[in-house]
């Protein structure tokens, strides 16, 4: 059964209303956290590509990436859980780990699934919530993965449209 249904939360996917790449987020988090989830892509085979400024490199540990000098290239790590739906983590701080994904990619109840499976994964092996808020709009999340329900939940009221 699918953790949130596409006519609930359509709202929320709405790039007009929400950003086109809203901020997703874990709180709390730590360089061992930005760990588990290089190792969690590496487990699950998930087409990635590790980049610093635009040179494409090997992908470091967590605490190589974290503790890089201030001047140094920005790294993303573009991450591809299912074919058109990409994930784009920011390495801003050790304390959260940060991602942007493209709600126009995220349309549809099969696509939601696709996002739901990738938060639920990201929080089962951090047991932490993962929260996704509107583009630019830190703190006001809208769902996330709550990690004693063990399945993404609404944390807002669906917008009227």
């Amino acid at each position: 059964m699918a953790d949130l249904l596409w006519d609930d939360v359509k709202c929320f996917f709405d790039p007009d209303l929400m950003g086109a790449l809203p901020d997703v987020r874990v709180p709390g988090a730590s360089v061992e956290d930005w760990q588990a989830i290089l190792d969690l892509v590496a487990e699950r085979g998930w087409e990635c590509q590790y980049s610093e400024g635009e040179t494409e490199v090997p992908l470091p540990r967590a605490e190589v990436v974290l503790s890089r000098a201030a001047d140094a290239e920005w790294p993303s790590l573009r991450v591809r859980p299912a074919a058109e739906f990409l994930a784009i983590f920011r390495f801003h701080a050790d304390d959260e780990v940060d991602f942007d994904v493209d709600l126009r990619e995220l349309q549809g109840q099969e696509r939601l699934d696709v996002f739901c499976d990738f938060l639920r994964a990201i929080g089962r092996r951090l047991g932490k919530p993962v929260l996704m808020d509107p583009e630019g709009d830190c703190g006001h999340p809208v769902l996330g993965f709550d990690v004693e329900a063990d399945q993404v939940v609404l944390l807002a009221e669906p917008l009227v449209t």
